[in-house]
């Protein structure tokens, strides 16, 4: 028997191999801006803050890591000029080396992870080879925005009980101490905390990280508390004799200063019970 199979048909079935696209809404990541010759991207995901557990060479050990996280999912569209894993691995281990990273764990023959240090920031970035497939996860480390602001009561049992209480919704611009508008939850729980309890006077303590000078940083918390204690007064009804504030810019770190998480740790403005 003689099948004819139609020339457009034919046409739909070859085209598949030679002119696939990445799907739509999906790039490359920055960090790795080129990819395996014949790869389209056929899947990617991002997250503001995520996490994923990178892999060590102990099957039972891995590396948990949260930020902003990136899925992007490879496929070449003809598996007869697939690279061997080895050769996909090593493409990552030196994009990885190139882009300023380390590497941290690689098996050769499967997948690869390292750590890449660019602009204060750090990343985690890893590369598995599949069937065809090629699986890339990074994660940008970074704490994660603060949404729920802890309420009066909550500000009001801390500083019963320890003197004291961090307040990380309170936002300022970077080397700047105006006090930005996405603060109001926040002033407003210290306001319900002063009006609930009349007899309360507070220290208002600016913090900063170690970026910087000392001396610049004194500067800047001190002129953040005090704006703090502005606000407070002339848009919350709250006295000026109930409040004062204070800088002590990085010399009262809670965390490291190493990492990003840290220093976001460390800015902070902190309320004292006189």
């Amino acid at each position: 028997m003689n099948f004819r199979v139609p020339l457009a048909t034919a046409l739909l079935i070859a085209l598949p191999a030679f002119c696939q696209a990445d799907k739509a809404g999906c790039k490359d990541h920055p960090l790795l801006p080129t990819r395996m010759p014949g790869y389209v991207i056929v899947d990617c995901k991002t997250e503001e803050f995520g996490r994923f557990e990178f892999w060590t060479l102990n099957p039972r050990e891995k590396v948990p890591m949260e930020g902003k996280f990136t899925f992007i999912s490879y496929r070449i569209a003809d598996r007869k000029n697939e690279p061997s894993a080895v050769a996909i691995v090593r493409n990552f281990e030196q994009a990885i080396l190139k882009a300023g990273g380390k590497i941290l764990n690689i098996r050769p023959d499967w997948w690869v992870n390292g750590k890449i240090l660019k602009d204060g920031q750090e990343a985690w970035v890893q590369a598995e080879r599949g069937n065809g497939t090629i699986w890339l996860r990074v994660v940008e480390k970074k704490g994660m925005a603060q949404y729920i602001v802890a309420d009066a009561a909550a500000m009001g049992g801390d500083l019963k009980n320890t003197g004291h209480v961090a307040v990380y919704g309170i936002y300022f611009e970077t080397n700047k101490s105006e006090v930005k508008p996405d603060s109001k939850p926040a002033l407003e729980e210290i306001a319900k905390l002063l009006k609930t309890d009349p007899a309360l006077k507070l220290k208002v303590v600016g913090h900063t990280d170690m970026s910087g000078s000392v001396e610049s940083n004194m500067k800047l918390s001190q002129a953040r508390a005090e704006a703090v204690v502005q606000v407070l007064v002339s848009q919350h009804g709250v006295a000026a004799s109930r409040l004062k504030g204070y800088g002590v810019g990085p010399l009262a770190p809670v965390a490291s200063n190493d990492t990003e998480e840290g220093k976001a740790k460390n800015r902070r403005v902190e309320l004292v019970k006189e």
